[in-house]
C-alpha cells in the first residue's frame, strides 16, 4: 500500500497526433520531523559533499569573536532526500453526456457564489440553448466552472457551438464551452528518486530562536571552509513541532 500522493497534472496539446498525451508535473509533500532542516544549496556537487560528512559541528556564536570557554555548538546529522516520483501513470478517462466545461470566465469583483447562480440562471433557459441545471461547481485551480444538466440532449449542442455570447449582471461575454472530462487512475507506478541538491538535516537541538537558527545554520553551510557553498533555501522545524516541505520540479 502507497501513502497518499498529491499531484498536478497539467494537458498540453500540441497537435492532433499528441492529444492523447499528458504531461505530469510532480508535487510531493514532505514531512518534517521537529529538529530537523531541509538545505538546498546551487550546486549539486555541494549537497553531495555535506552528505559525505555526514556530522557537522555548528558553531552558536554566530560569528561573534568569543573565547574558547564561551563558545558553544552542536551536532547535527547530513543525510539525503529520497522521495517517489511516478515513472508510469494510467488514466481512465469518461466524458460526461449531461455536463459541460465553461472557461474563459471574465474577472468582475463578485464572489464565487454569485457568479454560479447567474451561469445557472443562463443555461437554464431554453432560449439560450439550455435547460434544467441539476448542479454547479467551481474549479478552484482552473478558473472554470462545471454545469451538469438535469437531462440528456443539452449538453452537446452547446459543446458544438465552442464559444457563447453569456450575460452575466449588466454585460456579455464570451465564454467557451468544452466537453466535461472526469478521469481516475488505474495505474500508477513510483520509483525513488534522489534530491540532487537539497540536503536533510537532522538531531537539531531547540537552543536558539527559529530565526536565529536557521540564519545561524544558513552561515555555517554557505562557507566554502566548511564544505558549503551558496545556499538557495532553507526551512527549519523547530523541535517539538512538525513540518511539510513541498517538491517542485526544478527548472534549473
Amino acid at each position: 500500500a502507497l501513502p497518499e500522493k498529491k499531484m498536478v497534472f497539467k494537458g498540453l496539446v500540441t497537435n492532433k497526433e499528441d492529444m492523447n498525451k499528458l504531461i505530469v508535473t510532480p508535487l510531493i509533500r514532505y514531512p518534517l520531523p521537529g529538529g530537523s532542516a531541509l538545505i538546498t544549496f546551487e550546486k549539486a556537487e555541494v549537497a553531495q559533499r555535506i552528505i559525505e560528512m555526514k556530522e557537522h559541528v555548528v558553531e552558536l556564536s554566530c560569528g561573534e569573536e568569543l573565547e574558547e570557554l564561551d563558545r558553544c555548538s552542536v551536532r547535527v546529522q547530513a543525510a539525503p532526500v529520497d522521495i517517489l516520483l511516478p515513472s508510469a501513470l494510467e488514466i481512465g478517462l469518461t466524458r460526461s453526456n449531461r455536463s459541460i466545461l465553461v472557461s474563459d470566465l471574465p474577472s468582475l469583483g463578485i464572489c464565487e457564489e454569485v457568479l454560479l447562480d447567474k451561469l445557472e440562471l443562463f443555461f437554464s433557459k431554453t432560449k439560450n440553448g439550455g435547460g434544467e441545471v441539476e448542479s454547479t461547481e467551481f474549479l478552484d485551480d482552473a478558473g472554470q466552472v462545471v454545469l451538469t444538466f438535469a437531462q440528456d440532449g443539452v449538453a452537446e449542442p452547446l459543446i458544438a457551438r465552442g464559444h457563447m455570447q453569456v450575460l452575466i449582471g449588466k454585460g456579455k461575454y464570451k465564454l467557451k464551452i468544452s466537453p466535461c472530462m472526469s478521469g481516475d487512475i488505474t495505474n500508477l507506478q513510483l520509483q525513488p528518486s534522489r534530491c540532487p541538491r537539497t540536503v536533510l538535516l537532522a538531531g537539531i537541538p531547540d537552543v536558539l530562536g527559529e530565526e536565529l537558527m536557521r540564519d545561524t545554520l544558513e552561515i555555517h553551510f554557505q562557507k566554502a571552509s566548511r564544505g558549503g557553498g551558496e545556499v538557495d533555501a532553507l526551512a527549519y522545524v523547530p523541535a517539538g513541532r512538525h513540518g511539510v516541505a513541498v517538491f517542485m520540479e526544478d527548472a534549473g
